[in-house]
């Protein structure tokens, strides 16, 4: 075998070795056991602002509490993060907390027994947004219950915090 094909044989296996690995972490969405919550019994409580996104954060009034007094959060919680671009929803990114959950998952992508999901403004489950990423990024967070947004309910009273 000449240099030459050798060569070009080891650019396609890498290829397609890359391929494959941005494939893997394309599909990283999956059905799992997160619904979508009543959003009349959510509270909201910060708003985090990304470039030309809003996101509105909320949850229950009973999360909010158990959160301020340190206990655990309850199982059934649910954290809604409602995105708007031009004043208008385009996302909703939800995660909810149930006794077990975590088993789910492998240890490297566990967070806790949270689980997370993507959905679209009609509320439908969005198995085209990448969940996995949600959970290894939340794995800094592991000592605020796996929410960025946690040190901002401890200022809440009642008005979204900022």
């Amino acid at each position: 075998m000449t240099l030459k094909r050798a060569l070009k044989r080891l650019r396609l296996c890498a290829g397609l070795t890359v391929g494959g690995l941005i494939l893997a972490l394309r599909v990283g969405a999956e059905p799992n056991r997160v619904t979508f919550p009543d959003l009349g019994e959510q509270v909201h409580y910060t708003t985090v602002k990304r470039g030309n996104v809003t996101e509105h954060i909320s949850t229950t009034r009973e999360a909010l509490e158990a959160m301020q007094k340190r206990p655990p959060i309850p199982d059934g919680t649910h954290f809604v993060l409602a995105g708007y671009r031009g004043g208008a929803i385009f996302r909703y990114f939800v995660m909810e907390k149930g006794a077990g959950w975590g088993a789910d998952f492998g240890e490297r992508r566990r967070t806790g027994d949270w689980q997370f999901q993507w959905f679209l403004p009609t509320k439908q489950v969005n198995l085209n947004e990448n969940t996995a990423r949600c959970m290894a990024c939340r794995q800094s967070q592991k000592d605020q219950n796996y929410l960025f947004t946690a040190p901002r309910v401890s200022k809440f009273r009642g008005t979204p915090v900022e």
